[in-house]
Formats: structure tokens, C-alpha cells, sequence
């Protein structure tokens, strides 16, 4: 969250319809809730290889 938070304060496009909302942080978290940002986290995994995770498929039920 800190990455968006920090991508909004430097001026980026919110992802989300205006709200009273005006703390980037508070911002990054309500695009993370609507389930449309657009960050991928990489894991290093041990035997060097990477595996990149949308954040999209943390919120995918089993």
C-alpha cells in the first residue's frame, strides 16, 4: 500500500470514483478494497526462480 500511496502523492491517476478521501494512504486502500489495483508483487522463490502474484488473486475464494 505504501507503493500506491506513495504513486498517488506523486501525482498518479486514482483508480477510484472521487470521494472525500484525500490521505493517499486512505486512497490506496480503497482501490485495494474495489479490487482494481494494478500491482503485482514478485516472490523470489529458493531455488532462484520468481513467481509474480496479482494482487487481484489475494482476494480469490477457494
Amino acid at each position: 500500500m505504501g507503493a500506491r500511496a506513495l504513486q498517488i502523492a506523486m501525482g498518479a491517476p486514482i483508480l477510484i470514483e472521487p470521494s472525500t478521501l484525500s490521505n493517499p494512504i486512505d486512497i490506496a486502500l480503497s482501490e485495494l478494497e474495489s479490487r482494481i489495483l494494478p500491482i503485482t508483487i514478485r516472490r523470489e522463490l529458493p531455488d532462484g526462480m520468481s513467481q509474480d502474484v496479482p494482487i487481484k488473486w489475494l482476494f480469490q475464494e477457494e
